[in-house]
Order: C-alpha cells, then sequence, then structure tokens
C-alpha cells in the first residue's frame, strides 16, 4: 500500500470516527447548556483530558518540534512558558470563573457592571484572539498535507486549509460543545499515545542516551555546540537589545496568555463544580507537562535523524519536523514500509489535534458572539435558546470562513510563533479585565471596556507594524516593508497598555457597586449562589 494512500485511508477513518462521534453528540443537545458547555456533564478527568486536548494543539506538537529542530534549545522556552502559564489559570483563574459565570468570559466581566458595553468588548476580544489561534492550526494543516500528499504548490495547500476549515465548521454547528469534548478527548489520548511512541523510539536509536541524541543533533545542525546553548533564535547578541527584549516579550505572552484565552476559559462551565474544574485543571497540568518532555526529543530527535537543512527544505518554518522524524525513525528501525506507516499514523494524529483544537476555538468564538453580542447585546436578553444556538452555528460559518482566508495568507510562519501571537492578545486584552474584575473592589464599566479595547487594541495594531506582517523573509508580506515596530511579539508593551487602560479607566470614572462586588466575592470563593448564575 502506497504511502499516499494509507495516509488517506487513515485520515478518512480517523474522520468518519470523528464525525461519528460528533452526530451522536448532537442528538443529546436540546438546551443552550448542552450547546455550550456540554450539559456541565463531564468529569474533573474527562474534561482535564479536553483541555489536555484542547491546549496541545499544532503549535506544540509540530511548530515546537519544528523550532527546536531548527533553532536549538531555544524553541525548548515555548514548552516550559506554555506550562508555567497552567499554575496562573489554577490558582487565579479556574474555580473563580467556574463559580461566577455562566457561559462565556463576559459573564463573569458583565456580573457586577453595565452589561452591554462590557458583553460588547468580550464579545469583539473573544473572536480577535480565538481567529488569531485559528491562524496557526490551518497553517499547520496546510504543511502537514503538503508533506504527506507531495503538495508543495501554493494553490494546493491553500485548497488543504479551505477543507479544514469546513470539516471544522461542521464539528461545532452539529456537535457543540458535547461533540467537541469527546473529540477533544480521543484526540488527546491519540496525541499522546503518538509522541510517546516516536520518543521511546528515537530514544532507543540512541540507546537511550541522551547525551549521544544531543550530541548529534548538535553535530547535524551544523551549528556545533552553539545549538544546544540559548541564543541562536531568541537574546541574540548581533541583533542587539531588540532580540533581547523580544524575549522577554515572548515569555510575559505565553505564561500570562492561557489565563485570557476563551477557548480554555470556557472549559471550566463543562463541570459541574468548581472542585471539578480544579481538578481537571490538575489533570490537564500532568498531561501537558508530559507532552512538552516529549517535544524536547521530538525537536533534537529531528534535528539529529532528519537534519536541520531538509526540515527547512520541506517548510521553512519547520512545522513538518514531527512527521519527517517520524518517517525517518521508522525506516530506520522497521525499514520503508515501518516508515509509511510511521508517517501516516503521526500526520493522522497531527490532523486530528489541528481538527479538534479548531472546533473548540470556532466554538469559543461563536458562542460569544451567540451569547454575548446577539442575545444580550442586540437583543437586550429576550433571545430563546433556540434563537442563540441558531446564531451561534450562522457565526461559527463566518468565522471559519474569515480563519480560512487569513490562514492562506500567514502559511509562511512557524505555527508556534502565530499561537505566541495569540496568547499576547488574549494577555493584553482579557486578562487584565478578568483580575480586575475577580479581585478589584473598585473596578466598574468604564475600567473593563478600557482594559479590553486598549489592551487588544495595542497587541493588534504592534503585530501589523511589526517584522510579522511586513519586512523580512518570512512575513506575511515579504515583498513590502512598512513596519517599524522592532518586537515580533508585543507582550512586553500591550500588555502593561492593557492593565494600565483598565486603571485608568476605572479611576477616572466614580461609579462602582460595591455591594455588588461583595456578592461576586462570595460567590467566586465559596460557589454560593453558583446554580443561580447557572441556571436559565
Amino acid at each position: 500500500m502506497s504511502n499516499h494512500a494509507l495516509s488517506i485511508t487513515l485520515f478518512l477513518i480517523f474522520v468518519a470516527a470523528t464525525l461519528g462521534i460528533t452526530f451522536w453528540a448532537s442528538r443529546q443537545n436540546r438546551s443552550a447548556s448542552d450547546f455550550y458547555a456540554g450539559g456541565r456533564s463531564f468529569t474533573g478527568f474527562q474534561n482535564g483530558m479536553a483541555i489536555g486536548g484542547d491546549y496541545m494543539s499544532a503549535a506544540s506538537f509540530l511548530g515546537i518540534a519544528g523550532i527546536i529542530a531548527l533553532s536549538g534549545i531555544d524553541g525548548f522556552l515555548y514548552s516550559i512558558g506554555f506550562l508555567v502559564a497552567w499554575l496562573i489559570a489554577l490558582l487565579l483563574v479556574a474555580e473563580l470563573m467556574r463559580n461566577s459565570g455562566k457561559y462565556t468570559m463576559a459573564d463573569v466581566l458583565a456580573f457586577r457592571m453595565s452589561p452591554r458595553p462590557v458583553r460588547t468588548a468580550a464579545g469583539v476580544s473573544t473572536i480577535v484572539v480565538s481567529i488569531f489561534y485559528l491562524l496557526a492550526q490551518m497553517v499547520g494543516a496546510g504543511a502537514l498535507v503538503g508533506l504527506l500528499f507531495g503538495i508543495t504548490s501554493t494553490a494546493g495547500k491553500a485548497l488543504t486549509i479551505v477543507v479544514v476549515g469546513l470539516l471544522m465548521i461542521v464539528y461545532v454547528v452539529v456537535g457543540g460543545m458535547k461533540g467537541t469534548t469527546w473529540v477533544q478527548i480521543v484526540k488527546a489520548v491519540l496525541l499522546m499515545t503518538g509522541a510517546a511512541l516516536i520518543t521511546l523510539l528515537v530514544l532507543g536509536h540512541f540507546g537511550f542516551n541522551l547525551s549521544n541524541l544531543l550530541g548529534t543533533a548538535a553535530q547535524q545542525s551544523g551549528k556545533g555546540e552553539a545549538f544546544l546553548n540559548y541564543g541562536q533564535k531568541y537574546g541574540v547578541e548581533a541583533k542587539g537589545l531588540a532580540s533581547k527584549l523580544d524575549l522577554i516579550s515572548l515569555g510575559l505572552a505565553l505564561v500570562l496568555g492561557t489565563a485570557g484565552l476563551p477557548h480554555i476559559l470556557i472549559r471550566f462551565y463543562t463541570v459541574p463544580t468548581a472542585k471539578d474544574a480544579r481538578k481537571s485543571v490538575l489533570w490537564g497540568i500532568g498531561i501537558i507537562g508530559v507532552f512538552y518532555l516529549f517535544t524536547l526529543v521530538l525537536g533534537f530527535g529531528a534535528a539529529a535523524l532528519v537534519g536541520s537543512k531538509a526540515i527547512a527544505e520541506q517548510n521553512k518554518a519547520g512545522n513538518t519536523a514531527a512527521p519527517q522524524l517520524a518517517q525517518k525513525v521508522g525506516e530506520l528501525m522497521f525499514g520503508d514500509v515501518g516508515g509509511t506507516i510511521l508517517l501516516a499514523v503521526i500526520a493522522a494524529v497531527a490532523f486530528a489535534t489541528i481538527l479538534a483544537v479548531v472546533a473548540g476555538l470556532t466554538l469559543a468564538s461563536s458562542s460569544s458572539f451567540a451569547h454575548d453580542l446577539y442575545a444580550h447585546v442586540f437583543r437586550r436578553g429576550n433571545a430563546t435558546d433556540r434563537q442563540e444556538i441558531l446564531v451561534a452555528r450562522i457565526s461559527a460559518l463566518v468565522i471559519g470562513a474569515v480563519s480560512i482566508g487569513l490562514g492562506i495568507l500567514a502559511q509562511s510562519l512557524n505555527v508556534a510563533f502565530l499561537v505566541a501571537l495569540a496568547f499576547a492578545v488574549a494577555a493584553s486584552g482579557n486578562l487584565p479585565a478578568i483580575l480586575y474584575s475577580l479581585f478589584w473592589k473598585r473596578f466598574n464599566t468604564a475600567g473593563a471596556v478600557s482594559a479590553i479595547y486598549g489592551g487588544l487594541l495595542s497587541a493588534v495594531i504592534l503585530v501589523i507594524f511589526s517584522p510579522v506582517v511586513s519586512g523580512s523573509a518570512t512575513a506575511m508580506f515579504p515583498d513590502v516593508d512598512f513596519h517599524w515596530f522592532p518586537l515580533e511579539n508585543p507582550g512586553l508593551v500591550s500588555i502593561p497598555i492593557g492593565f494600565l487602560s483598565g486603571y485608568l479607566g476605572t479611576v477616572l470614572s466614580k461609579r462602582y457597586d460595591p455591594a455588588k462586588y461583595a456578592e461576586m466575592e462570595v460567590r467566586s470563593l465559596t460557589g454560593a449562589g453558583a446554580e443561580k448564575a447557572t441556571s436559565h
């Protein structure tokens, strides 16, 4: 059986299985609670698996392995940042969000403020962050299928992005949160199994001697010992102060971004209690932590066995390093047939990863549009469950179409890098508003709106005028140069702007409700009254 035929077969099997789960779940969707929050019926362990499945995206599997393979230990900074971020989510956000909200982030922000302006700002922010994150998954899909089917043309990869986009829309429109959650659980099991298998095979090839693996990787990279030291991609001496500031900016975005990601925040509403929300984060941290240790072996294994040059020739951003490693280590251990089978399996797992994550992102953004903007802003709370769900499904179509279009433009960028931009936008706009709302009595409507728009606009504007969009060989528009902001990640500037905007908006406005804050504080810390917040 040829490589392409086997890959296609595995893809079809997975897509058929997940579509089956989605259609099964669609029959369980009888209310808005079922569509948005899976009926709050998932256990802490199940939700922890889904969180792992949601979080271990194409950025983790394809992007981080690719950056390590091309830039050495600098790529592992992403793994460290993504994992440490969960401590912020666990300690400051998970339990309090579950107790205080209903379906979306805006439910928490609007609880003690004027609901319409706050929900409008939160809805806009949710959609923008989700689209940034969706970009990464689309780019990963194009690179992956390009490797599998030998597609080298830009048009061919663009067609792949369209197909992935259409599939994700089906998952959300038909299955809602129940279908999406079960797809994410299945995907988490497949991804952990696939990553563990490749890790063991790579370590086995080097006699389970990590030093031998690292030494070979350094030699094959063409950079020698420097490949194993920091400074290949970030904090590069030759690039001066801007490169060092970019490293700090990346770290801030990664560590603070998770607690503001809409598709992560809505996962806390799928469990019945705050205790289950805590448990699900702990399970998620365990699963994600083990996976990120695998990325170290995957990245250096790709550099050692495939070679940085061969990886860059296939995809200059390194997004195909993990599947290329799977093929190479399979050939070395089991011959050509083994390489073909392993490539097909890992590619199917990576494809599953992309489908599950884009479904979660599309659900978060379409839910926010329907629940926050349509039901509470446009209809002033007078929309029925049925109308909300219909609007959520229509908005999933529109958001999917926008993501497909932008994904086609961003094909030259590394997927982990694109996700770091989404984290920066989330940390700049959403996180200041969430933390101020939960912990600052004086915080008010003007502060919430200022924090969200101030952080969001500053992050997006700085990205547009950064080397990511123009003025560099790997930019979205490499043939033009209109950049004036020197950093690739805006977090160092935009995150403080978000917090400062929230502070200034609050102190310049005299209106706030201390009684409402007291009620929210009791609810968020004890869970008392949480059922009222989650009832229809």
